[in-house]
């Protein structure tokens, strides 16, 4: 009996035992839909860039804030302050008119253009889906993030794996651990490795092998899962030519729902 009892138990607790590619594969269907609620909010979105000469000593640090606001549907960032000062008034009249620009644009769009549009944002994070076979993956262990139980996983990507999608080349250069909430399949926190060069902005910046990431994000409102910060250290190579040691920070924050029969007007001509 003794023995009989005994392999229930063990039944019991490798029956409990969560698949990691499972976990990962509903993580990724959740992040879909928290994305289709970004455009519900806005918030201030601040970037610290710093900058580092080749001893390791701070050359440079530069800060943009940018109020991320609700046009025609859509985010929109605004430039509001830079190096931490409020705009003058020349830059800051020039911000406002280039909004109102976009808005006027956004307004008059037509009902086939923005669905088209629409389409075309979720295409931009299609291949993310890809995610759950890209890599192999193994829980590593538990942690509490914010008060959150999270299962801590280790993602490799497999290079056996064939991309569905061009921009899913991008997966299998990287390495890196996630940790995803345990109520809600969240992804609370990620740490990834560069293993290979990626380029950003048509090839004119890339972060060498060894460059890092740190993405974090929490609830807000108790309905949806939004960022809070983005972290990037590494080498970089500028325009294909000059190499920096960087650092890129982004926070977002004072995040506020955005009501739907709010309207943004252009402002006046003086």
């Amino acid at each position: 009996m003794r023995i009989l009892i005994g392999i229930l138990a063990t039944t019991c607790v490798y029956a409990q035992t969560p698949d990691a590619r499972e976990i990962i594969r509903k993580s990724v269907d959740r992040d879909f839909y928290d994305f289709s609620k970004v455009k519900d909010y806005t918030y201030t979105e601040y970037e610290v860039d710093r900058e580092y000469d080749a001893k390791g000593n701070l050359k440079k640090t530069e800060t943009t804030t940018d109020e991320v606001l609700i046009l025609g549907g859509r985010p929109y960032e605004k430039l509001i302050a830079k190096d931490d000062k409020p705009l003058d008034e020349k830059k800051a009249k020039k911000e406002q008119e280039e909004m109102d620009k976009e808005l006027v644009k956004r307004e008059h769009m037509s009902d086939r253009d923005k669905v088209k549009l629409e389409k075309e944002r979720a295409e931009e994070r299609a291949y993310l889906r890809e995610i759950p076979d890209a890599f192999d993956f193994k829980i590593v262990g538990e942690d509490t993030v914010s008060g959150k139980p999270t299962w801590v996983i280790e993602a490799t990507p497999r290079s056996a794996y064939k991309v569905k999608d061009s921009k899913a080349n991008l997966l299998l250069k990287i390495r890196g651990k996630v940790w995803i909430d345990q109520a809600e399949y969240r992804w609370v926190k990620v740490e990834a490795e560069a293993l290979q060069g990626l380029s950003f902005g048509l090839g004119l910046f890339k972060i060498e092998p060894g460059g890092t990431f740190t993405f974090e994000q929490t609830r807000v409102n108790d309905e949806v899962w939004l960022p809070t910060r983005l972290f990037i250290r590494g080498q970089a190579r500028l325009a294909y030519v000059k190499k920096l040691r960087v650092e890129a920070e982004i926070t977002y924050r004072d995040y506020k729902k955005f009501q739907t029969d709010s309207r943004i007007v252009p402002t006046p001509e003086q």
